[in-house]
């Protein structure tokens, strides 16, 4: 099914507010707090005029939460009640894949992330993150790899490679994007499961909640982690909440934007071995109104976000734009707004957020966001009846 959006249709709708450039009018849910410099928070709005054609590759997706491209130009996606599936670039969609493992779909659960390293054409390896039933009502984000079969039906020689420790009982922020880095390891974002007892784990180096990890691709700690005093070897950076974006920047570094409470998602460029500040640091407040912990937005052992949202945009899935097809947006992050039910475009210079913009506002949550060969923008649409998306230039 492929439905065009023409500019002109577009741009009425744009009129109506679905790219009005008045967000940074609302309200902050934490007035009180003031950012630690310039533009951390509310950068300039960028003024672009420029509209975007919506064609839909696919429909009729149970709630759609991961994808990556392939080779032959298809794309391997996940749906969170289980499912991974192959998208033709034409939008045929393959049954089911066979072969993955059980998962726990409750609340924010289910199938996650899913990612193929760039000899995938030869290995047919994939990777993928999930939330792993663990008895008892309890459940953890896990790591699985395997090889697609040839013919693109199953999931052979399936193995675990990563648990998340300890398990919970919740059925909240479980993470998770995996992201290779120039050296072959794979970053994995975890969430600290909400709760009131286990976030304050996030701040805990013995366990995985709340952390950015670094793992070999085919199981444990990779090479040239940080050691930290009483650490667990996978950890990367800690003190962080629920993680639901990430992706390599042009500096090669990676760059995440986690889910905050109310009125605090976080960008950041997490480094080896620092501490993020959640839930002791933090901006914005809890859902009910209140100050979260002793309501500190700075301390001197805990660093600060690169930027963040008051109100929030819960944030989910991340790409730096590199393509021909959007000369001017060269480098520049698309982040996927859930809450805000927009594509996040942020511009970027000396390590600090210059701009922003948002684009289809009021047209869906976006999960998840990529780059076609051709320089188009895919995106993930989040519902019960979502959606594989291809955005091209309209005007």
């Amino acid at each position: 099914m492929r439905t065009i959006i023409p500019a002109t249709a577009l741009a009425a709708l744009f009129a109506q507010g679905a790219m009005a450039q008045d967000f940074n009018a609302a309200p902050p849910n934490a007035p009180g707090q003031t950012p630690a410099f310039e533009a951390q928070t509310r950068a300039p709005v960028i003024d672009d005029a420029m509209t975007l054609n919506r064609e839909v590759i696919a429909g009729g997706l149970a709630n759609p939460w991961g994808m990556d491209l392939l080779p032959d130009g298809s794309w391997i996606v996940t749906e969170r009640p289980g499912r991974m599936r192959i998208i033709s670039a034409d939008g045929d969609i393959s049954n089911p894949i066979s072969g993955l493992p059980e998962v726990d779909s409750r609340g924010q659960g289910g199938l996650l992330d899913v990612t193929v390293a760039d000899d995938f054409a030869d290995t047919r390896r994939v990777w993928w993150s999930f939330s792993e039933p663990r008895g008892g009502g309890e459940n953890a984000t896990a790591v699985a790899t395997g090889v697609l079969s040839e013919d693109g039906s199953a999931m052979e020689q399936v193995e675990v490679i990563f648990q998340q420790q300890p398990a919970w009982n919740s059925t909240l922020h479980f993470g998770s994007r995996l992201v290779f880095d120039e050296t072959g390891a794979l970053f994995v974002t975890t969430g600290e499961r909400s709760m009131p007892e286990p976030r304050q784990l996030a701040q805990d180096v013995g366990t995985h909640l709340g952390k950015v990890l670094r793992i070999d691709p085919m199981g444990g700690a990779a090479e040239g982690n940080p050691d930290i005093d009483g650490g667990l070897p996978e950890i990367w950076s800690y003190g962080h909440r629920n993680l639901q974006s990430a992706a390599l920047g042009p500096d090669g570094a990676l760059w995440t934007v986690e889910h905050g409470p109310k009125g605090g998602d976080e960008l950041n460029r997490p480094e080896a071995g620092l501490n993020y500040g959640w839930p002791e640091v933090t901006y914005g407040v809890e859902y009910s109104g209140g100050t979260v912990g002793e309501g500190v937005t700075a301390r001197d052992d805990v660093e600060q976000p690169v930027y963040y949202w008051d109100p929030v945009i819960a944030p989910s899935g991340m790409v730096f734009y590199d393509g021909d097809l959007f000369p001017d947006w060269q480098g520049d992050a698309l982040i996927g707004g859930l809450a805000s039910q927009s594509l996040v475009r942020l511009t970027l210079e000396d390590g600090r957020v210059t701009g922003e913009a948002r684009y289809l506002q009021g047209q869906g949550r976006v999960r998840d966001v990529d780059v076609d060969t051709d320089g188009s923008i895919v995106i993930l649409t989040d519902s019960s009846n979502g959606a594989l998306v291809r955005l091209t230039p309209g005007g």
